[in-house]
């Protein structure tokens, strides 16, 4: 009897730790599941941080380079007492570099010019260069009390101009004297850093007691254009004539903005021309419709969550990444005539990884909580994601490829 009692009592002991184990795992599994996602995007972070730095050591095209240190040094030496930062790649900083450069210019006053970036940037401690009087910080007011951290330790005067609601909160009281913030949301950084350049030019005069203007009479018009575009696309109003084509156009300028590593800078902006950007723009367009149209032509159905989340179109568009934003918004429209949700799919590899675009063109339809479930992450109308091969075969539909062939023709005048 006693070595069956103490039998039992093992085989209870014995089957209460399977049940610990099992609950322990089944709890663990439910932890592990809740923090898949963060896991994922946590993962994402790091690689994407340090695939920045692999770039910034590689390229050398870091903002707080050994060639911005290099200048700052330089300029402490030779006493220059006006510094200009600006933001990076912003066409609106840059534009306003310009004109900070030929106000500086037309007084023949010492001015250092560089680009800001919120990528490897300039401290506050590399800037207190000796005799530093003036400070512009254009198209950004930099981090969370970097202007007035700058004014205290170089005692200089520190001038910013932007545009975004979000810089409002930066504005208080209690800010030094010698801190001034130009935030004007209805103009962009750029028109106003012209208008203010501009009217104190003719306030201080040139030297030769001559009034000076900003720009020559023959490029006046052609860049207040620009700014009038520019503007457009920085307040997102979106309203004058070619606005899109003139954004297209206007991308290729990204890799000049850089006055570090292309010294011809102000006289490439000089020439700048709304009317040439968006013909560059349309001829963008039209190549990119048509390298789209190609692809459009293999769509097929995709079923979003493997159903939950509702049937879409959908189109694999690996070697032409390019132009998923185009596909995935025209799939979207298709998908709403075609009684399905207003999404459309981009699939294609990039970098081994099988990647999912949504886009919705339907201001109703939320795509980001699609691609937040799968550990991505987007706006409403642009997300994407990461998804696995067995998992995206688990969301074709079974009849794809005879529904894309029968209902083909019914897309034709979309």
């Amino acid at each position: 009897r006693e070595e069956t009692g103490a039998k039992e009592k093992e085989t209870v002991t014995v089957r209460q730790s399977v049940a610990l184990c099992e609950g322990e795992r089944a709890r663990l599994c439910l932890v592990s599941e809740k923090n898949q996602n963060q896991i994922i995007m946590i993962r994402k972070w790091w690689r994407t941080k340090w695939a920045l730095g692999q770039i910034l050591r590689l390229r050398g095209r870091g903002f707080r380079s050994d060639a911005a240190l290099e200048a700052i040094s330089k300029a402490g030496e030779e006493r220059v007492k006006n510094l200009t930062l600006y933001n990076y790649p912003s066409p609106s900083g840059s534009l306003s570099a310009l004109f900070a450069h030929l106000f500086h210019f037309h007084l023949n006053l010492p001015c250092l010019l560089l680009p800001f970036s919120s990528v490897e940037p300039l401290r506050v401690e590399d800037l207190c260069i000796e005799g530093l009087e003036r400070v512009y910080l254009l198209d950004f007011l930099g981090p969370k009390g970097f202007a007035d951290a700058l004014s205290r330790r170089s005692s200089c005067e520190v001038i910013g101009f932007d545009h975004r609601k979000s810089v409002l909160g930066q504005i208080t009281s209690d800010h030094p004297d010698k801190v001034t913030f130009y935030v004007d949301l209805e103009k962009s950084s750029s028109t106003a850093a012209y208008e203010y350049f501009s009217s104190k030019l003719v306030d201080l005069n040139s030297p030769d007691g001559n009034v000076a203007s900003l720009l020559k009479p023959e490029v006046e018009d052609r860049m207040k254009m620009v700014l009038k575009y520019i503007e457009d696309m920085d307040l997102r109003r979106w309203s004058l004539p070619d606005i899109n084509a003139f954004r297209i156009g206007l991308r290729e300028w990204r890799s000049k903005l850089n006055c570090i590593t292309n010294p011809y800078i102000y006289k490439q902006l000089l020439e700048i021309n709304s009317v040439d950007l968006i013909a560059k723009g349309n001829s963008d367009i039209s190549s990119r419709q048509s390298a789209a149209n190609k692809l459009l032509d293999k769509v097929f159905r995709v079923r979003l969550g493997r159903g939950f989340y509702g049937e879409c179109l959908g189109v694999r568009a690996d070697g032409n990444s390019y132009v998923s934003d185009e596909i995935g918004k025209q799939l979207s429209a298709r998908s709403a005539a075609a009684g399905l949700r207003p999404i459309g799919a981009v699939i294609y590899m990039q970098r081994n990884n099988l990647k999912m675009c949504l886009r919705s063109t339907d201001s109703a339809t939320d795509t980001s909580e699609i691609a937040k479930a799968y550990g991505g992450g987007g706006s409403a109308s642009s997300s994407s994601f990461i998804i696995r091969m067995d998992e995206y075969n688990q969301w074709l539909s079974v009849n794809a490829s005879r529904w894309s062939k029968g209902m083909m023709h019914h897309f034709v005048k979309y």
